[in-house]
């Protein structure tokens, strides 16, 4: 039995490989007209929003989205949620209508094919290097000023299998003061249990998100970063709490 259950694993990962690829090679000159100008990402946006609902439906992830507020189409926010698995991003770009781009790891643009895109499309950072962290405010700056969004995954990586929320990196909470942006708490219930970074696990079924209510900046000061750090990872540590209990 739990030969079959390896084999499963192994066969799930190599569908979600196929179902990551598939789209961009059929629409890759789709794809590279919608990056040629920085202004044209909207456009790209939505084709990613397709190519994330692909995978997820592709993948047998039924998932349920609650909001207790929704964003202005014509706003721009800072997005924020817990890190667990390679279908965080898919599942963001569902739960999100507004563009927005992503700050991520720069290790991602070494991945063949989804690499490509996402190193012309995302604002990269090299954590080890305060230079690269300085051109992260520079270049989300410049997206904001266009009125695009912003989303980071504040633990600033995946944590251990056993841990349900790591501590909150200060880089989204400065960008958000900084730019006086709405902070955008998101928990992803299932996505751990679904398809984590685990090899050998996984499997079809719910996952739920909850978009709280915005946390906003007007008239916070660089000084009030921790508390507003502390203050958004409670929401969602409070809400993993309550799906767990559920």
């Amino acid at each position: 039995m739990k030969l079959f259950k390896y084999i499963f694993w192994l066969l799930y990962r190599i569908w979600f490989y196929i179902l990551v690829a598939l789209p961009i090679l059929l629409l890759f000159p789709i794809l590279l007209v919608s990056i040629a100008k920085e202004s044209w990402y909207p456009y790209f946006f939505r084709i990613a929003r397709l190519w994330a609902k692909f995978i997820l439906v592709g993948m047998g992830f039924a998932y349920s989205i609650k909001r207790d507020e929704v964003p202005d189409k014509n706003k721009s926010y800072m997005f924020i949620a817990n890190h667990t698995s390679m279908a965080d991003i898919m599942l963001m770009l569902v739960a999100v209508k507004n563009p927005f781009v992503f700050v991520g790891k720069a290790e991602l643009a070494k991945i063949p094919l989804f690499g490509f895109f996402y190193k012309r499309t995302c604002i990269l950072v090299d954590r080890s290097s305060p230079k690269s962290r300085q051109a992260v405010f520079l270049r989300a700056q410049r997206r904001l000023k266009s009125g695009l969004s912003i989303c980071i995954f504040p633990e600033g990586g995946v944590p251990e299998e056993h841990v349900m929320l790591d501590s909150f990196k200060d880089g989204a909470f400065r960008l958000a003061i900084n730019h006086q942006i709405p902070i955008v708490p998101i928990a992803f219930a299932d996505n751990k249990k679904r398809f984590s970074y685990t090899f050998f696990s996984g499997s079809p079924g719910r996952m739920r998100v909850k978009i709280h209510k915005f946390i906003p900046t007007q008239g916070l000061k660089i000084e009030d970063t921790k508390g507003l750090n502390e203050k958004s990872r409670t929401i969602i540590l409070n809400q993993l709490e309550a799906f767990e209990s559920k």
